[in-house]
């Protein structure tokens, strides 16, 4: 009987480290044995988004990603097809965004600020992991990061995440925090989490 692929979910705030860990565990394995579906490619356009009351777009609610989409295409990957996303440019108008196309894999990582969001993607998950950082860390992070990579001012940043972000941490993120099958620490190492989970996997495979 054909073994069913294995689900592994995983959240985390802005800055907590996410895509640093998936791309140093990602080289840990070849395509053909792990597929990672990131919620970064199921924003829903800007002339979508919904704004605050001062005309920013809020893009740290649920409901600024497409994810019955996001539902859609695991399931499809579950059964075995392969899906076709566009490549979310973080709002840069001047990106022009690529066509990925993901084969299913015995291990689907499923990443995201609200992975565990739906009851729906909830379900379909073999194994949860919530990633951990004082917000502090990861609003130094997040200052850092945007900065550098995507030229918005401090100000900005500083606005997003003491409206947008912080708000939806506390009310999206942290009632899954004890839920979760791992919580992996990064205020500092996510080294000790990375090996638990290379191993994990591959005891999957």
């Amino acid at each position: 009987m054909e073994k069913h692929p294995y689900i592994i979910g995983m959240a985390g705030g802005s800055g907590s480290g996410k895509t640093t860990f998936l791309n140093q565990l990602r080289a840990h394995f070849g395509t053909s044995e792990l597929v990672l579906v990131s919620q970064d490619n199921y924003y829903k356009p800007r002339e979508e988004q919904a704004k605050d009351d001062q005309g920013v777009i809020n893009f740290d609610v649920p409901e600024a990603l497409n994810l019955d989409k996001f539902h859609e295409d695991l399931l499809k990957l579950i059964n075995g097809e392969a899906i076709e996303q566009l490549e979310y440019t973080f709002n840069n108008n001047e990106a022009e965004a690529t066509t990925i196309k993901l084969e299913s894999a015995p291990v689907i990582l499923a990443e995201g600020l609200f992975v565990f969001h739906q009851e729906e993607i909830r379900n379909l998950l073999d194994f949860s992991i919530y990633f951990f950082a004082d917000p502090d860390i990861r609003l130094r992070r997040r200052i850092h990061r945007d900065a550098e990579e995507r030229g918005y001012p401090e100000s900005d940043v500083r606005y997003r995440w003491e409206n947008h972000v912080r708000p939806a941490d506390i009310q999206f993120l942290e009632p899954f925090e004890k839920e979760c099958d791992m919580i992996i620490n990064n205020n500092r190492s996510f080294d000790v989490g990375l090996k638990h989970v290379v191993n994990l996997i591959k005891n999957q495979l």
